[in-house]
């Protein structure tokens, strides 16, 4: 046994008596990582792999004290199919560090753990240090997105963050896949795709299942990798250690009860969950704790209520992923609580990522993946010896039911499995036979479409959620307000925190939008909340008003009719989350103000700083020059009657204003960063003689805000200059000067703006913005490029952080 390893894995876990399994020590010692896990359920696989990170990254107790292994990411990525009870994995991640005493903030120099769960929090706490180690934890469906380049629960504008930092540098753990549906053909196509363009900093994934097969990962642009995949899975040394758990007894009894097609109706499913209540009182030992897993959140929840109705003396709980943040901490925390007796009632978000145990196991019918998933919540640690002691009991699915969601077909070949067995255990579980589901499968094209963020002409984005779910499209997220018949009178209501939102699968929110249940979604552009007027699409988030109910803290969402009316508590957090318009400008308003040549100068020095933390080299010099002329639009006439609005205003041409109140320019959709970009063109670009490493900067300039990026075009009801034969565009329009400026050794001379590239095809600023960019994309790839404009933008954060500290009296 590694010592080293050993005294790490035994102080994370804060017991000296602890032993690591033989496979958690080979997968931090071995010094080469596998790209398939293949353990069993409840063998510490989240341990294995986390400390196993910590390990070759150098970390020790107290900090990092040993060398780094160039082959492990910085970042650790944890994507769980399920989203309740991501908190579990987030406190044990937590605990384990904090016992190093290597536990921080981002931005601290130590290891810093983040939820990627929606809402603007998950953006400030972790993207602006791409140099440290960090722990990034989430679901499919909101990692998966971003990686797609189109976030859910997250602002347009910082989903190129998001994307360069999850594609580079990163270690991807995608905890059990068999799970993962359509989500596992992409994170395949991905990681193809990572071998193929260029990356700033490796990555690497790596699969984890207790029903693992190597060939759901043959996709199109995998499948000729797979021969060297290397897999690590258990030995005759671990078999021995887990001995108690791999040999536990969970006696299966045959089916007590079915659901039929009667149960569509509403007295045939009032008569199916007071049969199985019934059943599930009789069958529960007092003492002892009782897990029953039902497929459906509405079904979970009528259980749940009757069950409550005949035990009002104990605190039973309700486990499905259709909760805000703060009832799932509630929950978490009862979970982790010991409780003599107790019968909780879930859906198959507990399947995965939940270290829980019971003596009596209740399920309906599921695909066997699931199952055996399922089976591994019943006497998980061995605890229960005696014969019969731990019982799992299972409620057949008819054919011609309502299986939803999932196939029938899958349904009846776990049936055929389940009638030859009479014990669940470990070490009787068949292995799994079937297929990776047929899904949606990305293609090179499709990604490289996706980079650019632009919306439709609908003012929608590409569906991307057949790439992350098959079972029933990834859903949305609401929350609720109080608020009279318009969520913009008086004025606009902020954003949502994280702690309000409830994740809702798009088959219940079907009767949201309509009249007796209004949303409303923010439209960047309007600068207000919009009503939904049509159908819900993936990954929105709605306001609704909480008036109207539709949310119960113990229940969780509720669908129309049940129970919906009672008004809905507000979740009291600080409302400091800002709608992002297009044109908004809010980091140019600031306590302090700033003269334009110095802040270009200390965005350079930011950007310079930065390119040494995180090791690139290769277009380092591009980084830093674009960082140096990334405002240079800023000297607009534009922007700088609205930086001097105010008489206190500094005198000269102004980064950022000290003035108060809100900032709304001349023009509307006005970007000074296309401003910018015009201007380098316009004296650094030779029409017959194209550079790419002008184009470079120019593009990196343009997209500093994630505003202008892949296409340049007029904005929708853009007002036009009164000369209809001027090009215009974001607030720009052909002919408007910009004066001389000379910033950190280099001048802007006095420049007129011209937009004839926005034209298709060559012109008299030779090729046009899309020809350039598509070029850009061609030579350096999706991963890459996304990496070069973070660098930028991070380096713009950074040193206007750093300018209002320093400008702050108090110096803090």
């Amino acid at each position: 046994m590694n010592e080293n390893y050993l005294d790490l894995f035994r102080t994370a876990f804060a017991s000296r008596e602890r032993t690591p399994y033989p496979y958690q020590e080979r997968l931090a010692s071995d010094s080469a990582w596998p790209e398939l896990l293949d353990i069993p359920t409840g063998m510490g696989k989240t341990a294995a792999v986390t400390m196993a990170w910590l390990y070759k990254r150098g970390w020790r107790k107290g900090g990092r004290k040993a060398d780094i292994d160039e082959a492990t990411p910085r970042r650790l990525v944890w994507c769980l199919p399920m989203r309740v009870l991501v908190e579990q994995t987030q406190e044990n991640i937590c605990g384990w560090l904090q016992n190093l005493n290597i536990l921080g903030k981002a931005g601290e120099g130590k290891v810093s753990v983040h939820f990627l769960m929606g809402g603007e929090q998950d953006l400030k706490t972790w993207a602006e240090y791409p140099e440290e180690d960090m722990v990034l934890i989430g679901t499919q469906d909101m990692l998966l997105s971003r990686a797609l380049m189109r976030g859910y629960g997250m602002s347009r504008y910082q989903w190129p963050i998001h994307f360069a930092l999850l594609h580079n540098d990163c270690l991807w753990a995608f905890d059990e896949v068999q799970l993962m549906g359509a989500g596992l053909a992409t994170s395949a196509q991905l990681e193809a795709f990572r071998h193929e363009f260029p990356l700033a900093k490796s990555s690497r994934s790596l699969w984890l299942s207790a029903t693992l097969k190597r060939d759901w990962l043959g996709t199109v642009d995998l499948i000729d990798q797979l021969p060297d995949f290397n897999a690590l899975g258990l030995t005759d040394a671990d078999r021995t250690q887990a001995a108690e758990r791999l040999e536990a007894r969970k006696v299966l009894h045959d089916p007590v009860l079915s659901l039929t097609p009667e149960a569509t109706t509403k007295d045939g499913m009032k008569a199916y969950i007071e049969e199985l209540s019934q059943i599930i009182l009789e069958k529960h030992h007092p003492g002892s704790q009782t897990l029953v897993i039902l497929n459906r959140v509405d079904r979970a929840q009528q259980l749940f209520q009757q069950l409550r109705q005949a035990r009002t003396e104990h605190d039973d709980l309700l486990i499905h992923a259709r909760f805000r943040p703060t009832e799932r901490h509630r929950q978490n925390k009862k979970l982790n609580a010991s409780t003599t007796d107790r019968i909780i009632v879930a859906t198959q978000a507990i399947e995965a990522g939940v270290d829980i145990s019971s003596k009596t196991l209740f399920t309906e019918l599921a695909p066997w993946s699931s199952l055996v998933q399922r089976f591994g919540r019943c006497n998980r640690y061995g605890e229960y010896k005696a014969d019969y002691a731990a019982q799992t009991f299972w409620i057949d699915i008819e054919d011609d039911a309502d299986t939803l969601p999932y196939e029938s077909q899958a349904l009846q070949h776990a049936r055929e499995k389940l009638v030859k067995l009479d014990d669940v255990g470990p070490g009787n579980l068949p292995s799994t036979d079937k297929q990776r589901p047929l899904s949606a499968v990305l293609r090179r094209k499709d990604l490289l479409d996706l980079f650019n963020t632009d919306p439709d002409l609908s003012g929608f984005d590409v569906d991307v959620s057949d790439y992350i779910r098959d079972k029933g499209a990834p859903g949305l997220q609401v929350f609720w307000r109080d608020f009279g018949q318009d969520p913009n009178k008086p004025e606009a209501q902020p954003g949502p925190h994280r702690n309000e939102l409830c994740p809702v699968g798009l088959g219940q929110a079907k009767n949201i939008g309509k009249p007796k249940n209004r949303a409303w979604y923010w439209d960047s552009l309007a600068r207000q909340w919009q009503r939904l007027d049509s159908e819900p699409r993936p990954g929105m988030t709605l306001l609704l008003a909480a008036a109207n109910g539709g949310y119960d803290e113990t229940l969780g969402f509720i669908s129309d009719g049940q129970q919906a009316k009672k008004p809905v508590p507000i979740v009291e957090c600080e409302q400091d989350e800002q709608n992002v318009s297009y044109g908004d400008d809010w980091r140019s308003r600031t306590n302090t103000s700033v003269l334009l040549a110095d802040h270009l100068g200390n965005v350079a020095g930011a950007a310079k700083s930065l390119c040494v933390a995180v090791g690139e080299r290769t277009n380092a010099e591009e980084v830093i020059r674009a960082a140096r002329w990334h405002d240079v639009g800023k000297a607009h006439e534009v922007f700088q009657k609205s930086m001097h609005r105010c008489p206190e205003a500094l005198a000269g041409i102004l980064a950022k204003s000290n003035c108060p109140g809100p900032m709304k320019h001349s023009r509307s959709y006005f970007r000074h960063e296309l401003a910018s970009a015009l201007a380098w063109l316009a004296q650094q670009d030779d029409p017959n003689h194209p550079d790419s490493k002008a184009d470079l900067i120019a593009y990196l300039v343009a997209a500093h805000h994630g505003k202008v990026r892949m296409s340049l075009r007029a904005m929708p009801n853009e007002t036009p200059p009164e000369n209809p034969k001027k090009r215009f565009a974001r607030g720009v329009w052909e002919g408007d000067q910009l004066p001389a400026l000379s910033f950190d050794g280099e001048q802007n001379g006095e420049v007129e703006l011209k937009l004839a590239l926005m034209e298709l095809g060559e012109g008299e600023q030779g090729r046009s913005w899309t020809t350039r960019t598509l070029a850009l994309l061609e030579e350096h790839g999706p991963f890459r490029l996304a990496w070069l404009e973070t660098l930028v933008r991070l380096a713009d954060w950074r040193a206007s952080a750093e300018e209002q500290k320093q400008g702050d009296p108090s110096g803090v």
